[in-house]
């Protein structure tokens, strides 16, 4: 029962820096005249806007810059948590 108090525990710490890593993890994503930055854990941090924007290509460089802070998130997860090792640990 302890230890798996303790993996949760550990669990959790492990959990809290991750998130503070995606806090500061920032992608950058621009077509024309829109850029995007939006942090890995998709925070909108700024949005440039030309004189006339296409609401299409906003649309598509804010998915864009979605799709990229995922990948960044999985990467930083994956080195380091390993994965979701300790979640199915846990869950045994």
């Amino acid at each position: 029962m302890f230890d798996k108090l303790k993996q949760a525990y550990d669990l959790k710490k492990q959990a809290d820096t991750l998130k503070k890593e995606l806090e500061k993890e920032i992608v950058e994503v621009e077509s024309g005249e829109i850029k995007i930055r939006m942090s890995a854990d998709q925070k909108v941090q700024e949005v440039t806007l030309g004189s006339n924007p296409d609401p299409r290509v906003l649309k598509d460089v804010f998915n864009k810059a979605v799709e990229e802070s995922q990948k960044v998130a999985a990467k930083k997860m994956q080195s380091m948590m390993g994965g979701l090792g300790g979640l199915t640990d846990l869950l045994k």
